[in-house]
């Protein structure tokens, strides 16, 4: 019995490693267990179920056969893919996860989050997220032509790309008081999230007690995952690509 988290991916066709480790960890560590949970940014962007480029489809199908062995798939919206639809969760047999979602893991309550709404010393881009998430925008988005959305996810990408590059480090990490009430708000000991591309395991103190953060590594050299199994503490742990067999 075993559960894998992973996120930050940020597929794209430009990083071939990184979808070749993927499809390697899902051979060598998603068949044949319990549960899959990608918690947000698993592509570079999305902009409609109705897209379905070469790499989104040969995903696709690795994650549908990954299903067809057991393994229960969950799925989170991050920052750069929050507009994943039902479409393709259901051509992949993934559950569509709310963020933040609570979860009976082997019997300790656990929270999982994408992690970007926990940045909020980052106050401009917390309004940017306030945009982007408004159903509003996203239904006007999604009536654009393909075209005109990728040219829009383009432009998009290059201000974040810019304005990221001018910010101290420190504002676009967690803010630690919102950790602890997004804790508390759920009454859990234990949290797992993705987004800051910072992993490491760090310990606190929420609702009085001494609790944990999980926070999950970006794919970039390595596929950083969190293990869990009854009777363990969650691991944080790495693979090099090339154990996964990616080229370089």
């Amino acid at each position: 019995m075993t559960t894998r988290f992973i996120a930050d991916l940020h597929l794209e066709e430009s990083r071939r490693d990184v979808t070749d480790a993927f499809l390697g960890f899902l051979d060598g560590y998603a068949r044949n267990i319990d549960a899959l949970y990608i918690l947000g940014d698993f592509f570079e962007n999305w902009i409609g179920d109705d897209e379905r480029t070469p790499l989104q489809e040969e995903v696709a199908g690795a994650l549908k056969q990954v299903h067809a062995t057991g393994t229960r798939l969950y799925l989170m919206h991050g920052n750069r893919d929050f507009l994943i639809g039902q479409d393709f969760c259901d051509r992949i047999g993934a559950t569509l996860l709310d963020d933040p979602t609570c979860i009976d893991l082997y019997g300790e309550p656990t929270l999982l989050m994408h992690g970007d709404s926990l940045c909020t010393a980052d106050t401009e881009y917390m309004e940017f997220r306030a945009k982007m998430r408004n159903p509003e925008w996203q239904q006007a988005f999604l009536k654009r032509s393909l075209a005109e959305r990728q040219m829009v996810a383009r432009q998009l990408r290059e201000i974040s790309q810019a304005k990221n590059q001018g910010k101290e480090q420190a504002i676009m990490d967690v803010t630690p008081e919102e950790v602890v009430s997004a804790m508390e708000s759920q009454g859990v000991q234990r949290l797992i999230h993705g987004h800051t591309h910072r992993p490491a395991v760090h310990q606190l103190t929420a609702n009085g007690r001494p609790a944990t953060r999980y926070v999950t590594g970006d794919w970039h050299e390595k596929a950083w995952y969190i293990e869990a199994a009854p009777g363990h503490a969650p691991e944080l742990l790495s693979v090099s690509f090339t154990e996964l067999g990616a080229q370089p």
